[in-house]
Parts: C-alpha cells; structure tokens; sequence
C-alpha cells in the first residue's frame, strides 16, 4: 500500500515541465530534450519508489533532469589537467598550442580566408605557399611541403619514389609507434618493397651499398626516437648515407620523426638532431609539428627541389593535404622560430621543457595545503621530487628533474585508485600517475595554480 502512495504522488511530466527550473532548461537545452530527460528521471523514480522510497516533488525531479542534461551536453573532447609528467602526452592531444597560434586559427575559423587564392596576382594561388618560405627558412632546404601528420609525410614519399620499387632501411631502425604504425605496413600499403639490411644491432656502410640495384627507389634512416639499442652495435650515420647515396644516384630519405628546429641542449635537454641538420645531409627530410616542433598536428617534407615537386604532384596529396585551421596555426608558429630569443616566452612545449625544477618546487610548496584538504584525512600529501619525461616518442631515455605531490593512502582498500577516480570526475579532471603506491602529480605542466585549486575543492565533502 506505501509503494502504491508513494507512486500516486508522483507529478506527471506535464507538472514537472511547468516548473521554474525546467522553464530555464528549455530555454537552454529545448523542450524535447527536456522532455525526454524529465521522463527519464520519472522511470528511475518509480522504480525507486517500487523499492520502498519516496516520492520526489516536482521540482527535484527539475534539478535531477538538470543534471541528466549537464551532464550528456558535456563535450567529449573535455580539457584536463595533464599532472602526468608528460609534457608530449599522445593521449591528451600532446603540444599546446601558442596564443599566436590559437588566434591565427580562430581568424581562419570564424572568416574567409587567402587559403588558394592568391591576393596580389587575383588568380588561384597554392596552400602550401603560406607555409614552403617558412619552412626553407627554418631548415635550409629547397622546397618544403606539408600534410596532415608525419605518417602521411612517410607513406606520400614512399608511394612518390618508390612506387613498385625498393626501400632500403636498416633492421635496427624498423619502428614500431602507438597506435601499432610499423615501418614495415607503412611500406607496404605505399607499394614499395622493403630491402632490410644489417642486423638489429649492427648495420654498415657496406650493407646499404650491396644491396643497392637498379629496381632501388630509396635509402631510408629512421631516427629511432622511441627506443635505444645499446651496447655491441653500430648505425650508419646520415653523413655517411648521403655519401653513398649519392655515388648510387638514389634518394636518402631520413624520417626523423618528431624532429626539432631548435638544439634542444640550449635548454638543457640531451641534443637532437635538428631538421637543418638533417636536411644538410639527406635529399628529403620528414618530421612532426606537433610534437618537439610545438605546433599543430602536421607532417612536414622538406629538401631537394624536384623532389618537392614530383611529391606535389602525387594525387595523394590531395587526400592528405591540412586544411585552412591547421595551416593558420602552422604559420603563426613557425614565425615564432624567427626569434629564439623568445621561444620558451611564446611556445607552451619549449616553456614546460625549459622550467627549472626550484620554481615547481615552490609551487608544490604554495599548493600542498589545500590540495591536502580536499582530498581529506584519509591522505598524506608531499612535496616530493619526481622526474618528466618529454613523451611522444621524443628523447625516450631523457628525464627532466620535476616536483610534484605525492599523495599516499593511510590504509589499504583500494583508496588511490578511487582517489584517481574523483579526480577524473571534477569539472576539470586532473590526470595523474599512480607508482610505488603513490598517486603523483607532476606540476610540470600546471600553468593556471589558481584554477586548479578552484577545482581541486570540489573534493571536499565527496564520498572516497
């Protein structure tokens, strides 16, 4: 008899649509929406009723169809707060865009722009001529182009110059990426055969040169940015490539992967080869922008002139090409390279790489007591040193002093991997590491302090 009451004081959704609260809603997320999420909690509420609880008045069932419509009109793509200690997060959308950037691609988003067009002679112009000035600039190559990520970079040269032909590459340099992107599939789906020469550990000069032949299409190096073999081994150098390649009249091709255009040392990191480098030595050159490089996702080819050219004219290209957004930001930064000075200034990668570990520190200092609070007595919080690491398979044995908090559990029960788990839920969830029974984060790349606490408080008062 109680169950059957409480389900007669059930509003019906007419009632419910009438109130205040959802007046508000259907201005903001439409009637038929609310409707439907109004209807929804009504189901969960007889249901509950049916197991011995109360009725709830119209207007909590408003508020609970509120939250309903909160939460399903939250994006998906959602920001976070990178605390992992990895600068170059590939999961989190890896390099943070510079303010120039972000404003070149809104003017591109929200106006017409000069993308084929070109103003000066009123007549249709090229994308890539935005960008090629640039990119020879900064590198010292020719010619320059670019597509939508190193992986297109890779598969549009191979398919250009080594369609039905050869691709040598040494066993030691036959990558594996995220995402299972193998060297060895990038060849075959581009049509070329691949010549493997040396051994996993060992590669020589006179490898490369025995197995040149007239069906060769190119010499490829693939700068192993992701591992290090160690110890018994030997590499041919790009120096030494070119030379060969050069007797042999066959293309070097060197995939640098991330690829930087700064000497990385300068910020007291361990050095990379650069793409002027790079460039210096090999007819072509591939490497990412949105990695060391700090930009937008993009794949840049940049070197011998005629190579450029015969790569441009690969209808691939089309189907590879960026598009008005990406190359606004492209532009805006690559000019920034124009005044190193002021790099670690303007680009959020190169300004995270390039912070001393004595400043996190003091930030870890200013934030442990509130971020102490909010997660409740059941934690101890530290400062505690930690190492970054750059991710993105850039630098993989490189490790950059950091700070950040350590947060361990009073008692056993699972308590950091629920810790974790609110921490994802705030309204901006913050993303940690949790090793050796500590859930760290790592403040190297905790810009805004002061939102951070704003958000970190929603904590306080929520169930573990």
């Amino acid at each position: 008899m109680e169950q059957s009451a409480a389900l007669r004081q059930l509003p019906s959704v007419d009632v419910v649509l009438k109130t205040k609260i959802a007046e508000s809603l259907r201005a903001q997320f439409g009637r038929a929406a609310v409707t439907d999420a109004i209807r929804a909690e009504l189901e969960q509420a007889r249901n509950a009723c049916r197991a011995g609880a109360n009725a709830p008045g119209a207007d909590e069932l408003a508020i609970r169809a509120s939250r309903r419509l909160e939460a399903a009109d939250r994006p998906s793509l959602r920001r976070v707060f990178n605390l992992t200690g990895t600068v170059l997060h590939t999961n989190l959308g890896r390099a943070l865009l510079a303010d120039s950037a972000v404003a070149a691609a809104t003017i591109a988003m929200r106006e017409a722009v000069a993308l084929e067009f070109d103003v000066a002679a009123g007549e249709r112009g090229e994308r890539d001529d935005h960008v090629r000035a640039l990119l020879c600039e900064l590198t010292g190559a020719e010619d320059a182009t670019v597509v939508n990520n190193n992986a297109a970079a890779v598969l549009l040269v191979l398919n250009t110059l080594a369609l039905g032909r050869e691709a040598i590459v040494s066993r030691g340099e036959l990558i594996e990426i995220g995402g299972s992107f193998r060297m060895p599939d990038i060849m075959a789906r581009a049509g070329s055969k691949l010549v493997e020469v040396g051994t996993t550990n060992r590669t020589h000069a006179r490898d490369f040169a025995g197995a040149i032949g007239p069906d060769t299409g190119l010499i490829l190096k693939v700068h192993t940015s992701n591992y290090r073999i160690e110890g018994f081994t030997a590499e041919v150098d790009a120096d030494e490539l070119a030379g060969i390649a050069r007797v042999a009249t066959v293309p070097l091709v060197n995939d640098l992967g991330s690829g930087t255009l700064v000497d990385l040392s300068v910020y007291g990191l361990e050095k990379e080869p650069t793409v002027r480098e790079a460039v210096a030595a090999a007819d072509l050159v591939t490497f990412s922008g949105d990695k060391l490089l700090g930009g937008p996702q993009a794949g840049y080819i940049a070197g011998r002139r005629d190579l450029i050219a015969r790569i441009n004219r690969n209808p691939m290209k089309r189907a590879l090409r960026v598009d008005k957004i990406r190359l606004a930001a492209i532009e805006a930064t690559l000019r920034l390279y124009r005044d190193p000075d002021r790099l670690t200034e303007r680009l959020p990668t190169l300004r995270y790489l390039a912070l001393k570990q004595e400043d996190i520190a003091a930030q870890a200092r200013r934030i442990l007591d509130p971020v102490a609070r909010a997660v409740g007595p059941e934690f101890v919080v530290e400062v505690s040193a930690c190492n970054s690491q750059i991710g993105s398979g850039a630098l993989p044995l490189a490790t950059i002093p950091s700070t950040g908090l350590a947060i361990r559990a009073r008692a056993r029960g699972g308590l950091l991997d629920k810790l974790s788990a609110r921490l994802r839920r705030l309204s901006v969830p913050v993303i940690g590491h949790i090793e050796d029974d500590a859930l760290t984060l790592d403040l190297r790349c905790l810009a805004d302090e002061n939102e951070f606490l704003s958000v970190i408080a929603e904590l306080d008062g929520t169930a573990p």
